[in-house]
Order: C-alpha cells, then structure tokens, then sequence
C-alpha cells in the first residue's frame, strides 16, 4: 500500500527569512503575513472547516509562482493553491505552517483563437468572463458553474466543476486543450496541445480535477462554443420531487439531451423567491424541473414539445417556456441563487455533492428526505438532474453544540447512499477535506494504490495540497508498508 506522505513539521523554519525571499519574488503587495488579514483566506466554500496559514502570498506569473515553489520544495514548506475560494468540499483550506498561493491577481486574458475556437487565461480569471470576451463574436465557455460570477477558471480545472450544461456539454476536462502548469518542484512544463487528444500519456487528464495535489495551472487553453441558433427553457412544476425526477429519466429515456436539465424542491423555491423574488417560480409546487433545450430551430421546436408531452404524463401541473433571453435568464437566474437564498433558510448549511443514475432519481431523492426525518434536521434538493449529480443542503445551526458533527454524518450517510446506488461520492466539488474519509467506500485498496503512486510520482515530497483527497490513513497495514518514493522520482512523466 502506498504510503501517505506527511508534510515535513515547518515550525521550526526561518519565517523571517522566507518571508523576506517570497517577498523579493512577489513584492512587497503581493504577501499577506498580518494575522488580520489572513482571516480572508482561513477557508474556502466550506466555511465550517478553518485554517490560518503562515504566509500568503499573491504572484502575478508563471515564472513568480514557479519560484515560490522551487522555494517550498528546497525548504520543505507545504503549500496550498487557492483561487477565488469558492471551492465547497474544504479543497483550499490552508495548513498552519504553510503557504497558502493565491492566484486571484493572474486575471489577464492571454490570447483569443475564434477560428480555431481557443482563448487562453490565466487561472484567475473569472469563469463568466470567458463568454462575456467571446459572445460578441458569437461563442461561450459551456462549462458554467452556479458560482460562475465569482468562481475562477484555475479553481475549475483544479475540482473539474460542471454546472447546467454538463449533461450535454461535459465538465470542464471537456473543454481543456492545454496547460501551463508549474510542478510541486517548481519547474514548468506544458500538458496537451492545441488540438484536441493529442498523443502520448493523457497527464493533462490526470491533472485536471487533482485538486491541487499535482501543481499550479498558469496558463489554461480552453475550447470555446458557438451559441446555437435556438435555445428554450421549460419550467414544469410538480406535487412531488419524485415525479419531477422520473420525468428526467424518461426525457433522456425518449432520446432527448437537453443542454441541462435541473430540479429544484420547495425548500429552495421558496428560499429563491423570497431572497430574489422572481415571482416566478410556484411557491406550493414541491419541486420544479428546469429544462434548456438548444440546437437548430426545427429540432429546438419538436423538442420542446415532447418534453411537455413525457412531464405532463409524469404528472406535471403546469409548464412555462421560454424563448427570449431575458425571460431564460430570470428562469436560470433563481437556480444559481439557490445555494446563496439557502442561507436565508438556516444559519448554517451543510452542502454535499453526489452522483447517482438518473433511473435512482426518485428512490434515492425519497431516501435521502427520510434521512433527514430520521435524525431530525431538514434537507433542501437542488441539483443538476440531467447528469444526477445531487447537491443536498442540510440545513443546521452551528451555534448548537453537536450540530456539525451530526450534519457531517448525515452527510456521509448520503455519500454512502449515493455509492451503495452505483453512484459517486463527487460530481463536481471534488474531494478535498471533506470527503476523503469516504474514498474506500468507492474504490478499492488497489485503486488507491494506483493513485497514490501518480500522486508520489508527481509530488514526492508530499507538499502539494497535503492531507486532502485520500484518506489518513488509508488502512491499517498502511504504516507497514512505506513506498519507495525514490525509485518513483526517476521516472520523468512530464
């Protein structure tokens, strides 16, 4: 068994040393060493987890993060990347003697390619502003997460997030052509190319969705679409969450992709309405179904009309369409303001980030309320039906003694769910923190294994993003048996 590797103990380091090294390679605005303002950066998404690292620091190149981790790797410093912090499974959460990178400044459109279909950015910039320097000419970015707004593209390649149009579209490993990555040993090299499946070992693949463990994205290659000629979206409202998602099961059953498809509860309506006030969505509905339909108008046309047809005979009571963009826009505008509304709900919320087969839909929806009944604490269901990916909300107060702790393991209960259903414990928030004791439950021992000799390869003094993604231990013969790290670093992968 591969061997968790533990960061070397830096609290017996020359902070004032390093402090005046990372200084000279960022300037002086770009480190961030007072305690008062390192409370911006103790957390991500996750706000229930909490960390101040040691340092901070803000570069603005490849070749400045470059020799921050050539720094971190000769002193045997751990360090953290961190992006918009809007990650939600504690994926940027600092270590106290750490450094905790922070691309947020790196916010340039580098190069756009229309005839080719690429742009390229760096990892700070925004994942909105991808289609707002692109739709003028007539294209987007697909992948669109809910925090699309304020989450930035680094910190998508990093958890491989999705969003509405993954059904159809994919996540983000989709739609990236290439890297400029900096390794934890501070040298910079490039994954893929400017064509898509490009030859060779598919280590950008391996890169995109490791959470940080493998290096820094500084330069990001994406493919860009060309917005189709019609889009419609549909709101059916139904009297049960369960009818809602058989109707996903028989759309995509019938031979229909939707560019997206997403259902939301009564919890989250009625949190949406009364935080943005739509005046749009049924308040007394118990779930509602969004559907975005795109393509050619004749095909848009037909569509739509079938997928009245399948949700009215799932039973249905009513359904609205939408052509024109500003009435869509409201439609999708209450859905990616449902995990903020859910905070008008409940003063703490707890969100997981599950995968089941679509056909599970309705079983596990209904599992996952009486989980909720059982230990007494409400759920809200909002979720990317199309792919099910679920994002169950446990709604809590953390000023109640013992209410994390028993949210935690509501949560858990559901992750286990989801994989007892033959599902995944993570669509799209990845691993991080949060979840990393749940990996056994999904992947063997040998599967870890593999990945932990990837991870070793790649990362051989355990600097990058430690402790997350992979439990610690893993097993208990673990502390037996040590890798060889040694004969791992000779073998040159990039």
């Amino acid at each position: 068994m591969v061997a968790s590797i533990v960061p070397p103990n830096s609290s017996t380091k020359n902070w004032q040393w390093i402090l005046r090294r990372l200084t000279e390679i960022v300037g002086k605005d770009g480190v961030v060493r007072r305690k008062e303002e390192i409370l911006t950066y103790e957390c991500d998404g996750l706000s229930a987890y909490r960390q101040r690292p040691a340092i901070v620091v803000l570069p603005k190149t490849t070749e400045e993060i470059a020799a921050i981790a050539k720094l971190c790797h000769e002193q045997e410093i751990p360090w953290v990347a961190r992006g918009a912090g809007t990650g939600l499974s504690g994926g940027a959460l600092p270590l106290e003697n750490g450094i905790l990178i922070v691309t947020a400044r790196m916010r340039d459109i580098l190069d756009i390619d229309l005839k080719n279909h690429q742009i390229t950015v760096q990892p700070g910039v925004i994942n909105n502003w991808v289609t707002q320097a692109v739709s003028g000419a007539g294209f987007y970015y697909a992948p669109d997460p809910s925090s699309q707004s304020v989450c930035s593209i680094g910190g998508n390649v990093a958890e491989n997030s999705g969003g509405v149009h993954c059904f159809k579209y994919g996540v983000t490993t989709n739609h990236v052509l290439r890297l400029k990555v900096v390794t934890p040993e501070g040298e910079i090299v490039i994954l893929g190319g400017h064509v898509p499946e490009m030859p060779g070992y598919d280590l950008m693949g391996v890169f995109v969705g490791s959470e940080g463990t493998l290096g820094i994205a500084t330069e990001i290659t994406l493919q860009i679409l060309k917005q189709p000629e019609s889009i419609c979206t549909l709101l059916a409202d139904f009297t049960s969450i369960e009818a809602a998602g058989n109707s996903v099961a028989a759309i995509v059953s019938a031979g229909i992709i939707p560019a997206g498809m997403e259902i939301m509860d009564n919890f989250s309506i009625n949190a949406v309405e009364d935080v943005v006030q739509l005046n749009c969505y049924p308040r007394d509905a118990e779930a509602i179904l969004l559907v975005e339909i795109d393509g050619i108008v004749e095909e848009v046309k037909a569509a739509k009309e079938r997928v009245k047809a399948i949700c009215t005979a799932q039973g249905a009571r009513a359904i609205a369409s939408a052509n024109d963009v500003e009435t869509r826009m409201k439609l999708w505008k209450g859905r990616k303001s449902a995990f903020a509304a859910a905070g008008n709900m409940s003063p703490d919320y707890f969100v997981q980030d599950g995968v089941i087969p679509r056909t599970k839909l309705a079983e596990v929806l209904t599992a996952i309320n009486g989980i909720g009944d059982r230990h007494g604490y409400k759920i809200a269901n909002v979720f990317h039906a199309g792919d099910g990916n679920l994002h169950p909300l446990i709604l809590y107060n953390s000023a109640i003694p013992g209410d994390l702790e028993a949210v935690e393991a509501i949560g858990g209960e559901i992750l286990k769910l989801c994989v007892a259903k033959g599902g995944s414990i993570s669509g799209e928030h990845g691993i991080g923190s949060d979840k990393k004791m749940y990996m056994p439950d999904m992947f063997t021992e040998a599967d870890l294994e593999t990945m932990g000799y990837v991870r070793n390869a790649l990362n051989p003094k355990g600097l990058a993003n430690p402790e997350k993604l992979f439990p610690t231990p893993r097993t208990c013969s673990e502390s037996a048996k040590m890798v060889d790290v040694k004969n791992l670093q000779g073998v040159d992968l990039f």
